[in-house]
């Protein structure tokens, strides 16, 4: 039986590889739980001295979490007021775990974010040491249009970008491509793929000391010099020529305002026009629980905004709304949704409250 996450090691470096290609990698309960007992046995391994993150394939590094056993897991659970065997929950309490266990990690993490990485895999890529994109990278965060939020430390990583980038692409669901990630923070360094053998190689020949920052300097070294040999191949970027435009649009504190700004504006940008489809198509509750969430958690540290995540993440698994996004864009594909509201104005601020109340007298993050 194939794993649909394989490991091995070499030369003091242990090598994880998301091993499902036919759904892009998607996260499933049992992959997260086998990257936490793998990666926790390397940080206490003698012999073990950085950690290699890859997917398989050559279309994505990770698309995202897999929505549709979740959606599943919501539909059979929505009877349930205590979430007791909840699939969809546990998936999210143990992958904020692993977050924030990436984050935090004792070793060097170099992540190779080829191909589409999209929530779930963005959250993977955001807590690595040293995170590596490529031509192909095509980053998002599409939640808005099945009904979900930015999460997997989005409440974190989004609020530390320039200006109003953070705000501006959770709302729109738009792509952004590697140097992108480089401009938001999300990335450290580009490297063209052709090099990746390359920087193997010579991330295998490295002389480890167990030492933390020294190793990862080594490693930061082969990065930087591989990376001055794919300069050339950069793609444009698509966050910083817009910034100025991108801070205008979302300025304001008030979510009716902002979303007013993104409908009535006039542009042949071919990027803005695919960020205004991705508003126009997303949820106009999620729009609203998304805005809040980023506004309470706009000073939160990585721990609590976890914690938040999980809180708004297991009060919508027990909502339709998430469900039934995730229908219309991946089950039937319709590209129909029947949201609960059809327009933003009719999501009133007791509805979108409810979303943020504790379903629970402890979060299950409480002691990370």
């Amino acid at each position: 039986m194939t794993l649909p996450v394989v490991f091995s090691e070499k030369s003091g470096v242990g090598f994880i590889t998301l091993n499902s290609e036919e759904t892009l990698n998607a996260l499933t309960l049992q992959m997260v739980e086998l990257m936490i007992g793998q990666l926790r046995s390397w940080q206490y391994s003698n012999h073990i001295y950085a950690i290699f993150l890859e997917g398989c394939g050559e279309k994505a590094f990770c698309a995202g979490g897999d929505v549709q056993t979740m959606r599943l897991s919501s539909i059979e659970n929505q009877s349930d007021p205590y979430g007791d065997n909840n699939y969809a929950e546990t998936f999210f309490e143990k992958e904020y775990t692993l977050n924030y266990f990436l984050h935090n990690y004792a070793k060097p993490i170099v992540i190779w974010g080829h191909g589409i990485v999209m929530g779930g895999g963005l959250g993977l890529l955001a807590g690595c040491s040293h995170r590596i994109v490529t031509e192909k990278t095509c980053i998002a965060m599409p939640e808005v249009t099945i009904a979900l939020f930015p999460d997997v430390g989005g409440s974190y990583f989004l609020n530390r970008m320039p200006g109003e980038c953070g705000k501006f692409l959770a709302l729109t669901a738009v792509s952004i491509n590697g140097p992108d990630a480089i401009y938001a923070g999300m990335a450290d360094q580009f490297i063209t793929h052709e090099f990746k053998q390359l920087f193997i190689e010579q991330l295998l020949n490295v002389s480890w000391l167990g030492d933390f920052k020294v190793d990862g300097a080594a490693i930061s070294d082969i990065v930087a010099a591989i990376s001055l040999q794919s300069q050339s191949c950069q793609p444009e970027q698509n966050l910083q020529p817009h910034q100025a435009i991108i801070d205008t649009l979302c300025a304001s504190d008030d979510v009716m305002v902002v979303a007013q700004c993104i409908r009535e504006l006039h542009s042949d940008d071919i990027w803005l026009r695919r960020a205004q489809q991705g508003f126009a198509g997303g949820s106009p509750l999620a729009i609203k629980w998304i805005f809040k969430q980023l506004q309470k958690s706009r000073h939160y540290s990585l721990k609590e905004a976890l914690a938040s995540e999980l809180l708004l993440a297991t009060n919508i698994m027990r909502h339709t709304e998430f469900a039934e996004g995730v229908r219309a864009l991946l089950v039937d594909k319709d590209q129909s949704p029947q949201w609960q509201f059809k327009t933003l104005i009719e999501v009133d601020d007791q509805a979108v409250e409810s979303f943020f109340n504790a379903p629970w007298p402890q979060n299950p993050l409480a002691s990370l």
